[in-house]
């Protein structure tokens, strides 16, 4: 186990969690981010051009390991990992899919040169650069490095690794 691996499993111990998992960052004393569990079991978003949504995915969603999105039979697109489900689709009402007005879906990320790499990845293949430039932030929830994009169909992501 890495140093920063063990000190983080030592941090849900003394938190009372004696079968505490393996977990990415304590970022308050009393809140523990846990990689062994996933709070979505899955997240889909609207696209009104699934194939230029399928490039712009398979190559951020690449940079972070995850495979080639795979079509089902209904054309949907899914991103799968070990702890949950990322898709496209196209609206199944017939309308036309419009991104969420304030909301933002968030990765996240292990360093921050991938980080980069996630946001280089997505501007070359479609999506479009929001807010400040990829870099470090602090706030309440401490110290992060991440970038913003919109994607072809104008929903939000971020790439988030916690320092």
């Amino acid at each position: 186990m890495e140093e920063h691996e063990r000190h983080h499993v030592e941090a849900a111990s003394a938190l009372g969690d004696k079968d505490a998992p393996r977990v990415d960052a304590v970022i308050a004393p009393t809140l523990v981010i846990r990689r062994s569990y996933a709070m979505f079991s899955h997240v889909m978003v609207g696209s009104n051009d699934i194939n230029a949504s399928k490039k712009f995915y398979d190559a951020v969603l690449g940079t972070l390991g995850i495979p080639a999105g795979v079509t089902d039979e209904k054309g949907r697109i899914f991103y799968l990992s070990p702890t949950g489900v990322f898709a496209l689709t196209t609206p199944i009402n017939g309308a036309p899919a419009t991104a969420a007005n304030g909301g933002t879906i968030g990765f996240v990320v292990a360093n921050p040169a991938t980080v980069d790499a996630w946001h280089a990845a997505g501007v070359a293949n479609g999506g479009t650069t929001c807010e400040e430039p990829p870099g470090v932030r602090e706030g309440n929830l401490g110290k992060m490095y991440l970038a913003y994009l919109r994607d072809p169909c104008g929903n939000k992501i971020c790439a988030l690794h916690r320092m």
